[in-house]
C-alpha cells in the first residue's frame, strides 16, 4: 500500500542506471575497496540534494557525522562500511559517528524516508522525533510523516530491533516484516501503535542487502510470511498490542513473536 509516495519511487531499483551502478560497485570490491581506492560510496544519485549544506556530487563520499538533504524527485543511494542506505525525496537525515569514521551510530530523522541494511556490529539507532530503533542488524524502513506532526512508521522487515516510543517499548525479533507507529500524540493512551503495510517492498531491501554482501532472512530461509493486510489488518506487533509500559496484553501472543505480514506477492507494497 502506497500512502503519500509513488511506484517511481518504490522501484528505484529497477532503473538501469542503478542496476548498471550497484553491479559496479560490488563487482569493484564494494565500500572497503572504494574507501582504499578514494573513490565515492555513493551508488546512485538521481536529482538534487545536499551535503552538509553543499551540493551532493555523484562523485562525493559521505561520511559519519554528515547531514544529508535531499530535493523533491530525488533518490539517493549509498554504504557506509557495513550498513547501506536508500533516502527518497525531500528527506533529511544525518549519519552519526560510531567507534570508528566508517560506523554509523545513529542514523537521525528529522523528516523524509530511509531504507536500510545493518551488518552485525555494536548497538546502533534509528532515532525520529517520535520513535526509536535499536539495531542488531537487521533491514528496516523508516518514514517521519511531517504533515501528521511528525508521527514516525517503522517497519523491521528482518531481524532483531529494540523499537520505543516514550516509555513504550517493544522486541521485535522478525524475519518478514512487522511495522509500527511512533505516534506524536497518544492513541487510545498509547505512543507505539500497529502500523499496516506501506510504502516499501521487498526487492529494496534485497538490493541494499546485496550492497553489503548480505542476503535478507527470506533469501535465507527461501520462504515469506503472511502479508497483514490479508490476515485480518494487523502486522505482526499489531496482533499483540503492549500493554501499559510495553508489555502484551493479557491473553495475546507475544508481540516479540515475528511473523509480521507474510506469503505477500513478489513487488507488493510495504
Amino acid at each position: 500500500m502506497l500512502q503519500g509516495r509513488t511506484e517511481e519511487e518504490v522501484f528505484w531499483f529497477r532503473r538501469r542506471s542503478f542496476l548498471q551502478g550497484a553491479a559496479a560497485f560490488v563487482a569493484m570490491g564494494g565500500f572497503g575497496a572504494a574507501l582504499a581506492q578514494q573513490r565515492s560510496n555513493i551508488v546512485e544519485l538521481k536529482g538534487d540534494a545536499q551535503l552538509n549544506g553543499q551540493p551532493l556530487r555523484a562523485a562525493s563520499v559521505i561520511q559519519t557525522g554528515d547531514r544529508i538533504e535531499t530535493g523533491p524527485g530525488s533518490n539517493l543511494v549509498f554504504v557506509v562500511g557495513n550498513a547501506s542506505f536508500l533516502v527518497r525525496q525531500n528527506s533529511r537525515i544525518t549519519v552519526e559517528r560510531g567507534e570508528t569514521l566508517n560506523t554509523v551510530s545513529v542514523l537521525r530523522m528529522v523528516t523524509g524516508a530511509v531504507a536500510s541494511v545493518w551488518g552485525r556490529g555494536t548497538s546502533r539507532q534509528i532515532i525520529t522525533p517520535t520513535l526509536t530503533a535499536g539495531i542488531r542488524g537487521t533491514g528496516v524502513y523508516t518514514e517521519v510523516f511531517p504533515e501528521q506532526d511528525s508521527r514516525s512508521y517503522f517497519c523491521n522487515c528482518y531481524g532483531v530491533v529494540d523499537v520505543s516510543a516514550g516509555r513504550e517499548r517493544d522486541l521485535s525479533r522478525a524475519e518478514y516484516h512487522q511495522s509500527y507507529w511512533g505516534e506524536a500524540q497518544p492513541k487510545d493512551g498509547k505512543l507505539l501503535t500497529a502500523a499496516p503495510p506501506i510504502n516499501h517492498t521487498d526487492e529494496e531491501l534485497e538490493m541494499l542487502a546485496q550492497l553489503v554482501d548480505q542476503r535478507t532472512a527470506w533469501q535465507i530461509t527461501g520462504r515469506k510470511g503472511q502479508k497483514a493486510s490479508d490476515a485480518g489488518g494487523g502486522s505482526g506487533y499489531g496482533a499483540a498490542k503492549p500493554a501499559a509500559g510495553g508489555a502484551p496484553a493479557a491473553g495475546a501472543a507475544p508481540a516479540s513473536s515475528g511473523g509480521g505480514y507474510g506469503a505477500s506477492p513478489t513487488g507488493a507494497y510495504r
